[in-house]
Order: structure tokens, then C-alpha cells, then sequence
């Protein structure tokens, strides 16, 4: 199965350099990487270039400048430019198991959307590597990763809990953009990210909201799909208030459209 896998990023190459070499050393490789870029500095389009010669493939670099932090402005200007049928989403500041995106297109299901977990790394292990610009072994990312059950990966048990973890009851709105994935068509009748949401906070519970009022199905992606997160300190949460509301709203309406999203872009 192909797919194109979406990374967002924002001025932090060294991050970004570790993400992309993880992604090089992929079992299964995607058929194309986007990356969503919200304003980064040079810096960061030198290191795309360099990775194109590495990865043997073309990294379309999708870039808007920095007026804040709009990221479901760049999610939805990137996913317009996808080809591929599914997507994976990450973050351009994790890590990823060398089986991620095996495990990822395993699971995908027509009508279907995919949520993953992370595993974050401890700030002191995170500065070593961005210091040293190596990635470290597996055995070493588990063993400095905290709550290291989500860096453990397992094919039976995991096939068990896509289906019951994390999908109903109070937790069935559950999302990380850094880990999901979905099908482009369905990502485009539900209008993509909602734009109104800007800064941090409430973008994926608010896209999943929708895409469930849409029909579609969510399954979690736990003890597979494996992924660490490379610490960095708390981003500014001022407009939560306002993302939450913007959430509020969404679980209320049955229209499953934003008004602000993806077709400004197609």
C-alpha cells in the first residue's frame, strides 16, 4: 500500500534532522514526505535539500510565513498537495521506530481514521542527542523514554486494542497530531483543519470531533506505531480558551464542515 507522510515543523532543523534520518531508516518507505512548514528560517530548507539526496526521493517543502502559529493553515495547504490516497501525520520533533509506517498502513481501514501514541523522551536525554546529532538505538530511546509502555511495541496485542482503546466513552476524541493517520478524501469532506483554531491547543480533538459526525470510524494504533517525542519546553497556550470554545462548538453542531478549512487550498 502507498501512502505520503506529513510532517509539520517550525524552526527547529535539528529536531527535523533526527525526525527525517528515522524516517530513512523505515522498513517501508513512503511514496512521499510534504512537510508543512509555519514559517521556518533557511536553516531548515538547507536540510531538506540535503535529505532529498539521502532519501533518493523529493521532499516537497510547503512553506508559509511566520505570522504566529497557524498550523492548520500549513496542515491544510500541505495535505492539498498530497497525491497519495492515506496519509500519516507526525511532528517534525519525534523519533520513529523503524517499523512506524509498516505498522501504520497494517491498520489503515477504508472509512477509517488512525490514532497513535508517544513516548516522550526525558529533556535530559533529548539535549545529548540534538547535542551529538545521532540517533540513539532503539534499546536506548525505551530506556530514557518516559512511561515506557507506550515505546513498547507489540503486533498481538496491539491488534486487540485498535479497537477497543481509546474510542469510546470519555476518552473517544483522543488525538495527537504527532501520530494519526487518515485518507486524504475523507480529510477534504470534512473541509480539513479548522482554521479558526490558531496557536496552541484543540486542533486534532476538533478535526476528530468532525470526522466522527462524517461516519467515519476510529481506531487506535496502541503497542504499535511506535514513536518518541523529543522533549522541548511548553509552547504559549493564550488562545486555549478560545480553541476550547471553538471545540465546544464543534461537539454541538451536527454539521461536520468548518467554515475556514482545506477548499481554500484545492
Amino acid at each position: 500500500m502507498k501512502c505520503a507522510l506529513l510532517i509539520s515543523t517550525y524552526n527547529w532543523p535539528e529536531a527535523l534532522s533526527l525526525c527525517l534520518e528515522s524516517v530513512r531508516r523505515q522498513s517501508h518507505l513512503p511514496e512521499e514526505i510534504i512537510i508543512a512548514d509555519d514559517g521556518s528560517t533557511g536553516d531548515t530548507a538547507d536540510l531538506i535539500k540535503d535529505f532529498e539526496k539521502r532519501l533518493n526521493m523529493p521532499i516537497l517543502h510547503i512553506w508559509q510565513e511566520d505570522k504566529g502559529f497557524r498550523k492548520c493553515e500549513i496542515l491544510n495547504k500541505a495535505i492539498a498537495k498530497v497525491s497519495q490516497d492515506y496519509i500519516i501525520q507526525i511532528d517534525g520533533d519525534v523519533i520513529l521506530e523503524e517499523h512506524f509506517i509498516a505498522d501504520h498502513l497494517k491498520l489503515s481501514r477504508p472509512n477509517s481514521f488512525v490514532v497513535g501514541s508517544r513516548a516522550m523522551l526525558s529533556a535530559k536525554f533529548s539535549a545529548h542527542i540534538l547535542q551529538f546529532k545521532k540517533l540513539p538505538s532503539l534499546f536506548l530511546l525505551r530506556k530514557r523514554s518516559i512511561g515506557q509502555l507506550n515505546s513498547m511495541r507489540n503486533s498481538f496485542l496491539s491488534r486487540f486494542l485498535s479497537t477497543s482503546y481509546k474510542v469510546r466513552g470519555k476518552n473517544k476524541y483522543y488525538a495527537k497530531g504527532c501520530n494519526m493517520a487518515f485518507w486524504k478524501k475523507d480529510i477534504i469532506e470534512i473541509n480539513g483543519y479548522n482554521e479558526n483554531i490558531t496557536g496552541w491547543g484543540c486542533e486534532d480533538e476538533e478535526l476528530v470531533v468532525r470526522l466522527f459526525k462524517a461516519g467515519k470510524k476510529k481506531l487506535f494504533l496502541k503497542m504499535s506505531g511506535v514513536l518518541f517525542h523529543i522533549w522541548h519546553k511548553r509552547v504559549s497556550r493564550q488562545n486555549e480558551d478560545r480553541n476550547k470554545q471553538i471545540l465546544k462548538e464543534a461537539l454541538l453542531q451536527s454539521n461536520f464542515k468548518c467554515d475556514l478549512g482545506i477548499n481554500q487550498y484545492l
